[in-house]
């Protein structure tokens, strides 16, 4: 029997597979952004962090030596501003990780989550992905490359009782939307992928979690590898697919979850 690699993800060693290359990530002032930020310095890339949250997102710029462009990823002028001023300042837009968005606790069941909470869900989590690969795909068709992560979610390809129902539809609009731009780009050069995480232990989750531990028992128990996910792992996967290893993977659908949408019964 092999020995299972116990090591942390913050322990494991790092490639440099992003010299030179120059990587805008929305939401990066925490969460699966700033673990994803941290890691594409790590491998080389400029960083522009972009987050509503000035405090949090320009101290996650310092910490990677990169730029921080406050940015309401819903306003189309803003989102082109931010684009903008990554290729104005770096020279090029290589990469773009869509990653914000937001899972308040008055997105539930279908039969109690208000219109307004629906809509301001789908604005934050789908809009936001819309507009900002609308503003990027230009920079790259300019310089006939590209890499496009848009953040989506296992939820995307799993039905659950415990439902957020804009959360779930806003997901499976990105997953959708990222298909059909990884097949539309592909002959330009432009690769656009899905990333799927499974439950990660991120500030989001844990506060959805705390008003509701039953919730949280309910989904963990699902996971095979039987723990939520890190950023630090959903962030390897982002610095994977916006490297040139990943150059054959395009309109992907690519699941990040320990096993959670493969899973019929899981171990005791």
């Amino acid at each position: 029997m092999t020995a299972q690699n116990t090591q942390s993800p913050d322990e494991r060693p790092v490639c440099r597979r992003l010299p030179g290359r120059v990587a805008v990530v929305t939401g990066g002032g925490s969460g699966i952004g700033l673990a994803t930020a941290r890691r594409l310095a790590s491998e080389g890339a400029r960083v522009v962090v972009a987050d509503v949250d000035a405090e949090a997102g320009r101290a996650a710029a310092l910490e990677v030596d990169g730029l921080f462009v406050r940015t309401d990823v819903t306003d189309p002028e803003q989102v082109d501003a931010l684009f903008a001023t990554a290729a104005s300042t770096y020279g090029s837009v290589d990469v773009a990780f869509n990653n914000a968005g937001i899972s308040p606790p008055e997105d539930d069941s279908i039969l109690t989550t208000d219109l307004q909470a629906w809509r301001r869900v789908q604005e934050v989590n789908l809009t936001s992905v819309y507009l900002c690969c609308k503003a990027a795909i230009p920079h790259m068709q300019r310089q006939g490359r590209g890499s496009i992560v848009n953040t989506a979610s296992f939820v995307a390809v799993l039905g659950s009782a415990t439902s957020q129902i804009s959360y779930t539809a806003s997901k499976g609009g990105v997953l959708a939307l990222s298909r059909e731009l990884g097949v539309q780009f592909a002959r330009e050069g432009i690769r656009v992928n899905a990333l799927c995480p499974g439950p990660v232990n991120t500030p989001l989750l844990r506060e959805l979690f705390a008003a509701d531990p039953e919730r949280a028992a309910r989904r963990l128990v699902h996971v095979p590898v039987g723990r939520f996910a890190e950023p630090e792992e959903l962030a390897a996967a982002v610095a994977f697919l916006a490297s040139d290893d990943a150059s054959f993977i395009t309109a992907s659908t690519f699941l990040v979850d320990g096993g959670i949408s493969s899973a019929y019964v899981t171990p005791l």
